[in-house]
């Protein structure tokens, strides 16, 4: 199949009288005259969809969105409102949920090397839960507990069960060899566990896994859940997390579980293996991926006879650096007519002075490309705004949401002031 694959698409795109594309109701090339290019458009009801799937699987306060994947204070608002808590994992990721009315009590506390500030902040704010990720951040609370006026939020801790993700070495997160968490092959999950449960100023609630990101083989999850319900059944804890990193499709001809069928999976075994513990999920891809679009224009074509055609766009890793970390593969297509057959050969670059800013590096697209075509990627919701950056001083784009025939802007496009807020001279 030469044309871009539906399924890749928003819930809600659609196609317009005159062909092109529509998200939300809102015709995409309106947006893009509206807002510039490059922008991430989100579907708003299928993130609000995705939301209520995890809540209906694992119930309200189980159900936590990874804010990593995507998050600005309207993103903060609507997975909130629809029932979910929120993972952070850092101080920042915390103030945007707090400055979006989020009560602090619906958030949970990530990372592998909070600082003194962030546990004091979240502290002070009352997180619902603190995930510990090290002896030394122990080492820390306890400190902490013996000047801090406001008391510890309960404690899990971070296992790393020596699962292995199939899924890219950068992301997978639960083998032996991680930075994250407290090994359970070589004894210091039990050790762990033995020193928060005496410890007269913190309470140990729970146990954490997460295995790694973009994982589409449901097994992996089963076989986490297998390996922590091992561990943690005998303890007796009210709470087991399981993590995130349900995957999605992002080129023609991959498939990943639903959220409801990752809920059956992980809540049948976890019921087969005697958990009674309440099972908790972090999904953040599995949530916005799929969601958004990025629309970019075409600023060169050029043709290297006998080698290669490369399309230049004005956006690039700024804006999705996944294929330069990952080799991520994307699928394209034009905004005037996203089903057009793509029998053109290309590789999509950005703007940047690298010769790996690639974005698609075997592109399939209309033989009519042209310069200022809008062209735009799918699934661009999950780890391209959140993972952006100003290399060669590019602002970073805008934001939108559509829903219903409306468009609001969430995030506006950075302009070059921007660029001078820190910088002092």
């Amino acid at each position: 199949m030469t044309t871009l694959p539906q399924n890749l698409l928003p819930d809600h795109a659609s196609v317009a009288d005159d062909g092109s594309l529509m998200i939300g109701g809102v015709r995409v090339a309106d947006l893009a005259a509206e807002f510039g290019t490059p922008l991430f458009i989100y579907d708003e009801q299928h993130l609000r969809s995705r939301c209520r799937e995890a809540v209906e699987a694992f119930g309200h306060q189980s159900a936590v969105y990874a804010t990593k994947a995507f998050l600005c204070r309207a993103m903060a608002d609507l997975a909130y409102s629809e029932g979910m808590m929120l993972d952070v994992a850092s101080g920042g990721e915390l103030h945007i949920a707090l400055s979006a009315g989020v009560p602090a009590s619906g958030c949970v506390l990530h990372g592998n090397n909070k600082s003194v500030a962030e546990l004091t902040m979240a502290i002070d704010a009352g997180v619902h839960r603190i995930v510990v990720d090290s002896f030394d951040e122990i080492d820390r609370l306890e400190r902490l507990a013996e000047s801090s006026r406001a008391p510890i939020p309960p404690i899990l801790l971070r296992i790393t069960p020596g699962v292995s993700a199939h899924t890219h070495e950068f992301i997978s997160t639960g083998q032996n060899d991680s930075k994250f968490g407290f090994n359970l092959v070589n004894g210091d999950a039990l050790v762990a566990v033995e020193r928060v449960s005496a410890s007269s100023v913190l309470t140990l609630i729970g146990v954490h896994c997460h295995i790694g990101s973009n994982v589409f083989d449901a097994a992996s999850f089963a076989k986490a859940a297998e390996v922590m319900a091992a561990f943690a059944v005998p303890l007796k804890l009210p709470e087991l997390v399981l993590g995130g990193g349900l995957g999605v499709p992002y080129v023609a001809g991959e498939e990943a579980p639903t959220i409801p069928a990752w809920g059956s999976v992980l809540l049948d075994a976890c019921e087969t293996l005697g958990v009674t513990s309440q099972v908790s999920v972090e999904p953040g891809r599995a949530i916005a991926a799929a969601a958004a679009i990025t629309v970019y224009s075409v600023g060169t074509v050029k043709d290297i006879p006998g080698v290669r055609r490369y399309v230049s766009v004005d956006g690039g890793m700024s804006d999705n650096p996944r294929p330069v970390l990952y080799g991520s593969g994307y699928e394209a297509a034009l905004v005037r007519d996203p089903f057009a057959e793509r029998a053109l050969e290309a590789r999509i670059v950005g703007k940047h002075c690298e010769s790996g800013d690639v974005l698609v590096a075997d592109a399939r697209l209309p033989q009519d490309l042209a310069v200022g075509d809008l062209l735009f990627t799918p699934v661009t919701g999950a780890y391209g705004h959140s993972m952006g950056s100003n290399y060669n001083k590019v602002p970073r784009p805008a934001v939108v949401f559509v829903s219903d025939g409306d468009a609001r802007l969430v995030v506006r496009r950075e302009t070059y002031d921007d660029l001078l807020i820190t910088d002092i001279f």
